[in-house]
């Protein structure tokens, strides 16, 4: 009988989608699902089948596989259990894509417990804000973590080291799962700033099933696929599509270790012959930037990304060099994935910049402020249809006339100046089309007489002068409109980000409140 996996064009999607169909792609059912079993033991029947290939920051190459991670987190899961972890417990984790990472991530999750990963990058504050959200009993760390959790209080801190590998040889390779499927699997933390720290998103082992639906029609992934996520597995993106979807259906992903290189990405994408990858859009733009794009040749059939949207010279870079377009995958981790563009499906144009158009079983509308359908190209409310009503994204956005999808920025991210509407993101894009600009974000800013005015901030490699922000307002001005231009351009070293690389004007925001003088 055929399964969703065996069809990759959209129509067949449409026609084959079902609930029932998802959960033909897994061992388990309602009554008894463990995402550890699904997305590793299943698979390790073949010693040799890679599930993990690594790319280390340091020019290392590692590769891991079904039968390596499925018996060492099965050990884990034994030793959790001797060291008094019960079912509900949490067991946090802050280690970069290794095999202690795998072995906790899944070993945990065989033994009943809740696996909290956490990004690398975190100092001792921005640890400790997420220990004392998620009272973990154990935090697992690699070795040269230890200065970060020195003055943790409240939880048992463990090195990921030669000694626990040994301690965890002791105990027996397989391990009974005994996990149902609303039982929770993982707490998963977005990529906010520890100055407002958002809560956990818990996440069931039934979140696997749900998961599908993005990564066959958002990623495009199917077996025989060889994937990459540069992404970490701290946040969603790296966590669910580029570790767990792949790993669910037999296929070998991979991983990036350590501080970012894009150079070091490009050389890893034609040693690994990936042929699809999964990023985030900086991803994408930092490629483009690094000139190294024309030193490897590539394998490339599938690409998408996620995060923010793409300005059009590195969705062109993307298309000129490997050779397929970009498809951008929009959703959150609270919502899921909910507008894609199907790659690898023939009988799905990409437009692009779009966003795409919601997966099977999925509705998303664009209201206006009463709440009714915006017409074709009017910004409105990006929103989906979730239990008989309809979720607001916080997200604007406005649908074409074929019923495709474009993001307009956060709700957040309007500026209005002299009853002007502009969208912050339309003008970086503008100025990210400059040959000098490398870096741009776009905030609003109060001003006396038009309320606010758009301000940019610009990593160029032009002059810092009065001269280059004039022409580069001139150039706005000239793509966009008359009144649609910053007023205001300072040039900076660097654009704070979130964690997950995202430009975070809020901080900007912060800055430039902090920076007026106070009103009285």
């Amino acid at each position: 009988m055929a399964k969703l996996t065996d069809f990759t064009r959209r129509a067949d999607a449409l026609d084959h989608y079902s609930r029932d169909a998802l959960w033909d792609l897994f061992d388990g059912d309602e009554r008894r699902l463990n995402m550890a079993h699904e997305c590793v033991d299943r698979h390790a029947g073949d010693p040799q089948r890679v599930a993990i290939r690594i790319a280390a920051a340091d020019g290392r190459h590692e590769s891991l596989t079904f039968a390596e991670i499925s018996a060492w987190s099965s050990r884990f899961a034994h030793w959790l259990a001797a060291q008094g972890v019960e079912a509900g417990d949490r067991v946090a984790f802050m280690l970069e894509p290794s095999l202690a990472y795998y072995v906790a991530l899944f070993g945990a999750m065989k033994a009943g417990a809740i696996g909290v990963p956490l990004f690398t990058l975190f100092g001792p504050e921005g640890l400790r804000l997420r220990i004392d959200d998620c009272r973990p009993v154990l935090l697992i760390l690699a070795p040269d973590k230890a200065e970060v959790a020195a003055d943790l209080q409240g939880v048992r801190v463990v090195t990921a080291d030669a000694d626990l590998f040994a301690a965890l040889g002791e105990y027996p390779d397989a391990f009974a799962c005994r996990s149902a499927g609303d039982d929770i699997a993982v707490f998963q933390y977005t990529s906010g700033t520890t100055r407002d720290l958002p809560a956990a998103v818990r996440h069931s082992h039934r979140a696997l099933v749900t998961l599908m639906a993005a990564a066959l029609y958002g990623t495009g992934i199917r077996p025989g696929d060889r994937f990459f996520c540069p992404s970490s597995p701290a946040w969603g993106h790296g966590l669910w599509h580029g570790t767990l979807a792949p790993l669910a259906l037999g296929v070998s992903t991979g991983a990036y270790a350590g501080k970012f290189d894009p150079a070091r990405l490009l050389q890893a994408l034609s040693a690994f012959e990936i042929t699809n990858m999964s990023a985030a859009a900086t991803h994408y733009r930092m490629m483009r930037l690094c000139g190294a794009a024309g030193d490897h040749r590539y394998s490339i059939q599938k690409l998408s990304y996620t995060g923010e949207p793409i300005d059009p010279a590195t969705l062109g870079f993307v298309q000129d060099t490997f050779g397929t377009p970009a498809c951008s995958m929009y959703g959150t981790t609270e919502i899921g994935v909910v507008l894609v563009n199907y790659p690898g499906a023939g009988d799905f144009e990409v437009k692009p910049g779009s966003l795409g158009k919601p997966p099977p079983g999925v509705q998303v509308a664009v209201q206006d402020a009463a709440g009714e359908p915006a017409p074709p190209h009017q910004v409105g409310e990006l929103k989906v249809w979730r239990r008989g009503a309809w979720l607001p994204t916080k997200d604007l956005g406005y649908v074409d006339e074929d019923g495709y999808f474009y993001h307009a920025g956060r709700a957040d991210d309007v500026i209005i100046s002299a009853g002007w509407t502009m969208s912050a993101v339309e003008i970086e894009h503008v100025l990210l089309m400059h040959p000098s600009v490398s870096e741009a974000a776009v905030i609003g800013v109060p001003d006396p007489v038009r309320g606010q005015v758009v301000k940019a901030f610009v990593v160029s490699d032009g002059a810092r002068s009065d001269q280059h922000a004039k022409d580069l307002q001139a150039f706005t001005r000239r793509q966009l409109s008359q009144h649609e231009f910053p007023r205001i351009v300072e040039f900076v070293d660097d654009l704070p980000k979130t964690p997950a690389g995202k430009v975070n004007r809020r901080i900007l925001r912060d800055r430039e409140a902090l920076a007026r003088p106070l009103e009285i």
